[in-house]
């Protein structure tokens, strides 16, 4: 359990997924905005996933994605009650794959918090996107956002520019709607093999990858008034005679 301090009043946001489009909004304040990962997902360069698919095949593309993303929401959720100070229990198959990569995070990655301003918190930069990041804290004496991820293997730095872009939003929103000073940045992951592994962003190098964020912001949108344009229905004036 760690120490909750009150700094931030949070406003809460709902989580809701678009019909016609499948990807995920957030609505706050009657506003419904995209979310961080639909941006980054909608923007980000689709090479290295196709090239990975052609090498595994689709259907066992589908299969170790799935798995990733069960034992990630579990991770996360036994991190979420620890930095609450609540217990779970979860002995499904995947809920044991996943306990002691939290453990781990738990014993290297969260050593240096001091404190936490809230866990599981919806942060929105208004008019440009929202999401909910997993924890707000103070680590090290700076406050931070912190983002918990689960690798099937470890990661180079350079696999993982969508993760500082999704810190840098964060950071974004969180200054812009409390009038903080977000300084430092920290992705935690593990593996499930429990090889940790941590990389920080802070200073200039969180600058640039806000500047880096904003290009992507707007990319998606740009790519939003397209799709709209296209699927504009047609009035009388827009035919020639």
């Amino acid at each position: 359990m760690i120490k909750k301090s009150n700094k931030y009043n949070y406003i809460s946001g709902k989580q809701l997924t678009d019909p016609g489009t499948g990807t995920r909004v957030y609505e706050i304040s009657n506003y419904r905005l995209p979310s961080v990962t639909t941006i980054l997902g909608a923007t980000k360069n689709q090479d290295f996933i196709k090239k990975w698919k052609a090498k595994v095949g689709e259907e066992n593309a589908e299969r170790i994605k799935n798995h990733s993303s069960s034992r990630g929401t579990a991770m996360h959720k036994f991190l979420e009650h620890y930095v609450l100070g609540t217990n779970i229990v979860d002995l499904t198959g995947i809920g044991q794959e996943a306990r002691p990569m939290a453990d781990k995070i738990i014993e290297i990655g969260l050593t240096p918090v001091e404190e936490y301003y809230g866990s599981e918190v919806t942060l929105h930069y208004p008019g440009l996107y929202a999401g909910s990041t997993d924890l707000v804290c103070l680590h090290n004496g700076m406050e931070t956002i912190v983002d918990f991820k689960q690798s099937n293997r470890p990661k180079k730095e350079e696999w993982i520019e969508d993760y500082y872009m999704q810190i840098a939003m964060y950071a974004m929103a969180h200054d812009y709607v409390y009038g903080s000073k977000i300084e430092q940045g920290v992705i935690m992951v593990c593996t499930p093999d429990l090889y940790y592994q941590e990389f920080k962003t802070q200073g200039a190098s969180l600058r640039a990858w806000k500047h880096k964020a904003l290009k992507r912001i707007d990319m998606y949108n740009e790519l939003m008034h397209d799709e709209k344009e296209r699927t504009k229905p047609m009035k009388p004036e827009d035919f020639t005679k």
